[in-house]
C-alpha cells in the first residue's frame, strides 16, 4: 500500500465529516440565518432617520433605540387593532350560535320532516365519546399553539434586537467589512452599501406611504357603509396590501368583505367593487409617482422575484426578494456598461416597424375604415 494512501483516506473522512456537521449546522440554524438576513434589510431601512438623528447631535445608540421603539409601537398597535377585530367577531359568533343553531335545526325539521331539538341535540352531544376526544386533542392543538405564538414572539424581538446593533453599529461595521478588503474594493463596497439603504430604505417609506393612503381612503369607505370596526380592517388593507405583494391585496380585502357580509351582502358586493377600482388607481397613478425613484422595476421582474423569495426563504423571502432584486438592478446600473445600437439595426427595426408621425390612433382607424369601404 503506498504511503499516502492512509492520509488520503483520513482526509477524505475527515472532509466528509466537516460536510456532514456544517450541513447538520446550516440546517439547525436556518432560522437564525433568514432571521439576520431580515434584520439586516430592516437595518438597511431605519438608516436614514437614524443618520438624520445623529447629524443633529443625538448618540447613534439612542437614535437607533428611538427608532426601533416607534416601529414596535407601530406593529403593536397594528395586532393590537387587528387582535380587538377578531375577538369582537368571535364573541358575537359566540352568542349568536343558539340563533344560528335554532334556524339551522328549523330548516332542517322543515325540509326533512324530523322533530329535533336543540336541547335534544346538545345532550346527545355531551355524551357521545368522540366530543371527549376531540376536547382533549382541542386541548393538544391549544398547547401547540400557544407554543408556536410564543416561538413567533421569540423570532421577532430576535430579529428587533440584531435590527438594533445592525444599525446602532452601522459605521463600525463597515469599517470591519471594508477592512477585509484591499484599498482598491472599499470605494465599491461602501457605494454597494450606499445603494442598498437607498433602495431599501425607499421601499419601505413608499409601501408605508401608500399604506397609509390605503388605509385612509378604506375607512372612509366603510365608514360611509356603517361597517364595523371600521378602523381596525382600514389599517388591516392597507398594511396586508401594501407589505404583502402580489397576493396581499386579495388577502387584504377578503377579510372587510366577510364583515360587510355579515353586515349585509350587498355591502359586500359595495366593498369589493371599492376594492377592484381603488387597486386599478393605486396602480397606475400612485405606486408608479411614489415608486418611481426608490424602486423602479418592471412588474414581471418584481413578480418572478416574489415567486423565487418565496421559494428559497418562504415568508421571508417574500418580503426583501422586491428591495433585493432593486439593489441588484440598481449596482448592475452603475458597472455594466452598455453600447448604442449600431445603425444597420436601427434601420433595419425602422423598416420592420415603421413610425406613422403625426397621426393619432383615431386617425389611423378612419384610416383604415375609409381603405375597407373603397374596396
Amino acid at each position: 500500500m503506498p504511503r499516502w494512501l492512509p492520509r488520503a483516506m483520513v482526509l477524505a473522512l475527515a472532509l466528509v465529516a466537516v460536510y456532514q456537521l456544517g450541513s447538520w449546522a446550516f440546517h439547525r440554524l436556518t432560522g437564525l440565518l433568514v432571521g439576520i438576513l431580515i434584520a439586516s434589510f430592516l437595518a438597511l431601512g431605519i438608516e436614514p432617520p437614524v443618520s438624520r438623528m445623529v447629524a443633529r447631535g443625538m448618540r447613534r445608540g439612542t437614535a437607533t433605540l428611538l427608532v426601533c421603539l416607534v416601529l414596535a409601537l407601530a406593529a403593536a398597535g397594528f395586532f393590537a387593532l387587528f387582535g380587538s377585530l377578531l375577538a369582537g367577531q368571535i364573541s358575537g359568533i359566540v352568542d349568536d350560535f343558539p340563533r344560528y343553531a335554532d334556524s339551522l335545526i328549523g330548516w332542517f325539521n322543515r325540509t326533512f320532516h324530523t322533530d329535533l331539538s336543540r336541547v335534544e341535540i346538545q345532550s346527545r352531544l355531551a355524551r357521545s365519546g368522540w366530543l371527549r376526544s376531540y376536547v382533549q386533542k382541542s386541548a393538544g392543538g391549544v398547547f401547540d399553539f400557544s407554543a408556536s405564538v410564543l416561538g413567533g414572539l421569540f423570532r421577532i424581538l430576535t430579529i428587533f434586537l440584531f435590527a438594533f446593533y445592525f444599525a446602532a453599529d452601522g459605521p463600525r461595521l463597515r469599517r470591519a467589512l471594508c477592512s477585509l478588503l484591499p484599498p482598491a474594493k472599499q470605494t465599491e463596497m461602501l457605494r454597494a452599501w450606499e445603494i442598498a439603504v437607498d433602495k431599501t430604505s425607499g421601499y419601505l417609506y413608499s409601501r408605508g406611504l401608500m399604506a397609509l393612503i390605503s388605509a385612509v381612503a378604506h375607512f372612509v369607505m366603510l365608514a360611509l357603509l356603517g361597517v364595523p370596526y371600521a378602523p381596525a380592517l382600514a389599517v388591516w388593507v392597507g398594511v396586508v396590501s401594501q407589505f404583502i405583494p402580489v397576493i396581499g391585496t386579495y388577502l387584504a380585502a377578503a377579510l372587510p368583505i366577510l364583515v360587510a357580509f355579515a353586515v349585509d351582502p350587498w355591502y359586500a358586493v359595495w366593498v369589493l367593487i371599492f376594492v377592484v377600482v381603488y387597486q386599478q388607481f393605486e396602480n397606475y397613478l400612485i405606486q408608479p409617482r411614489l415608486t418611481s425613484k426608490t424602486v423602479d422595476i418592471h412588474p414581471a421582474v418584481a413578480f418572478g422575484s416574489v415567486v423565487a423569495g418565496t421559494a428559497l426563504l418562504g415568508v421571508a423571502g417574500t418580503l426583501i426578494a422586491i428591495p433585493v432584486v432593486a439593489t441588484l438592478q440598481a449596482f448592475l446600473g452603475v458597472y455594466v456598461k452598455r453600447y448604442d445600437v449600431a445603425e444597420d439595426l436601427r434601420g433595419e427595426e425602422a423598416q420592420r416597424y415603421p413610425r406613422r408621425e403625426g397621426r393619432s390612433l383615431p386617425a389611423r382607424l378612419r384610416g383604415l375604415l375609409r381603405g375597407r369601404g373603397r374596396s
